[in-house]
């Protein structure tokens, strides 16, 4: 992976708080490390779900946070208190800003618009378009099923290890972003 240093960290995460506090925690906890480490968070733009709490963290410890929203959802869920918000006119055009301002991605749980978006970094880096480290905070086991179907399809012949080997993957922020 990548030797850059890491200025701005894109986090991938649930427009919803899922059903277990942990979640929560976690997301609060990474936005809390990710200030402490004088990291900038790049991510969705949204004041709700998971999305919300990871920003207000990033905020309430003197942070930075960069916003990246379709216009479709601007003025029903846009964060107000950012540092800077973008505002652009399709998910497709957010995904490329939200990677051109980034220089690692975390996945934090999240429903299917998170999963494909850690995805395509994923797959980004197995065509060797960038070289950014990206990883999945695994908060109580949530991506335990989606890692053991990586292993699955490694087994199956349909990854090499090299690209298996791409992913990192920790239960906490602090030893995921010590892993980038």
């Amino acid at each position: 992976m990548s030797q850059k240093k890491l200025e701005t960290i894109c986090v991938y995460c649930g427009s919803s708080s899922g059903i277990q506090p942990e979640y929560v925690e976690s997301a609060k906890l990474l936005g809390e490390v990710i200030a402490i480490r004088h990291h900038s968070l790049v991510y969705g733009g949204s004041n709700i779900g998971l999305m919300g709490v990871v920003a207000d963290a990033v905020l309430e410890n003197d942070g930075t946070v960069i916003g990246v929203i379709p216009d479709l959802f601007a003025e029903k869920i846009a964060h107000r208190e950012l540092t800077q918000i973008y505002q652009v006119s399709s998910m497709h055009e957010r995904k490329h800003k939200m990677f051109e301002l980034s220089d690692g991605f975390i996945a934090l749980p999240g429903g299917l618009g998170t999963v494909e978006e850690i995805l395509e970094i994923w797959a980004w880096s197995q065509l060797g378009i960038h070289q950014k480290p990206f990883g999945f905070l695994n908060t109580n086991g949530y991506y335990d099923k989606l890692l053991e179907f990586f292993d699955h399809a490694f087994a199956q012949g349909f990854f090499k290890r090299q690209h298996r080997d791409m992913i990192f993957v920790a239960n906490r922020p602090e030893e995921l972003l010590d892993q980038f």
